[in-house]
C-alpha cells in the first residue's frame, strides 16, 4: 500500500471513530506503530486530525487529558449528579447482577439504591464497595487489579480477568465524555478497556453522563453511540449529540 493511500484510510477510521490508539490503527493496517506514528504527524501538518497521547482524534477537537481530583469533582455538579443517580438507581432490578462503575456519579448512584434492593453488585471502586457493605439485601464483589490512589479504581489484567467472567444484567458506567462522534471517551487506558469490556458482557449498558461532558472527548475511546443501551442524563442533549443518539438507538433517560 502507498503512504498516501495508507493516509487516506487512516484519516477515514480517525473519523469514523472520533478517536484512535496508535496501536489499533497499526493492527488495522498491517504496520509498525512507528509506521502510524510517522502518518499522523504528516496528516497533522496537512489539518487532517490531531494527534493525541497515544493516538489522533478529529482534527479542531477539543480534547481532554485529565480531570480534577475525586474529591474536587465531587463537590462540582452535585445537583446534577444528584439527579442522574437517582434515576439510575432505578435501572437495577433485584435479583440481577449488576456492575457499577468508578467516579462521583457512579458512586451517588450506589448511595440511591434501595435500601431493600436484593441484588449482585459488582465493582471496580473501593468507595462503592465500602458504600454498599453494610446493606443486607446486596452481595458485593470487587474486582482485583492495581489501585488508582485518590479515585480508589481498580484496573488492569486482573480487573479484566474477573470481568470475563461474568454476563451483567445492567451496568452503570461513568464517562469522560459523551461526543457526537467520538461516543464515548475516558482518560485512563486501562480502565476504558474494562468499561468496553463490559458493555460487550451486559444485557443493558447505561452511561452516566452530566451535560458538563456531552460534546466532550478524553484521551481513550471506549464504544460508539450504538454500543451501549442508554444515556442517564440531568438535561437532555442539544444537537447534534441529541440526533446521533437517536440514530444509534440509544435511549436518553432524563430527569428534564
Amino acid at each position: 500500500m502507498l503512504p498516501a493511500e495508507r493516509r487516506t484510510k487512516v484519516a477515514d477510521l480517525v473519523r469514523s471513530a472520533g478517536v484512535v490508539s496508535t496501536e489499533a490503527l497499526a493492527s488495522e493496517l498491517d504496520v509498525s506503530s512507528e509506521t502510524i506514528r510517522r502518518d499522523l504527524l504528516v496528516l497533522e501538518e496537512q489539518g487532517v486530525l490531531q494527534k493525541v497521547h497515544g493516538g489522533a482524534t478529529i482534527a479542531g477537537s477539543s480534547v481532554a487529558v485529565s480531570e480534577p481530583p475525586f474529591d474536587v469533582r465531587s463537590e462540582e455538579e452535585l445537583q446534577r449528579k444528584q439527579r442522574i443517580a437517582s434515576l439510575a438507581a432505578g435501572l437495577i432490578p433485584s435479583g440481577s447482577l449488576a456492575f457499577i462503575d468508578v467516579g462521583t456519579t457512579a458512586l451517588l448512584a450506589a448511595k440511591a439504591l434501595p435500601h431493600a434492593l436484593a441484588a449482585t453488585i459488582v465493582t471496580a471502586s473501593l468507595r462503592v464497595a465500602v458504600e454498599l457493605s453494610d446493606r443486607p439485601g446486596l452481595d458485593v464483589l470487587v474486582t482485583g487489579g492495581r489501585l488508582r490512589k485518590g479515585e480508589l479504581a481498580l484496573s488492569g489484567m486482573l480487573a479484566t480477568a474477573t470481568l470475563a467472567e461474568m454476563h451483567f444484567d445492567v451496568a452503570l458506567l461513568g464517562s469522560g465524555g459523551l461526543h457526537s462522534e467520538a461516543g464515548l471517551t475516558d482518560y485512563y487506558y486501562d480502565e476504558a478497556q474494562a468499561r468496553r469490556a463490559i458493555i460487550a458482557r451486559s444485557a443493558r449498558s447505561y452511561i452516566l453522563c452530566d451535560g458538563t461532558k456531552f460534546e466532550k472527548i478524553a484521551q481513550y475511546r471506549v464504544a460508539g453511540l450504538a454500543d451501549f443501551t442508554g444515556v442517564v442524563v440531568d438535561e437532555a442533549p442539544d444537537e447534534p449529540l441529541a440526533k446521533a443518539l437517536q440514530q444509534s438507538g440509544a435511549q436518553i433517560i432524563s430527569s428534564s
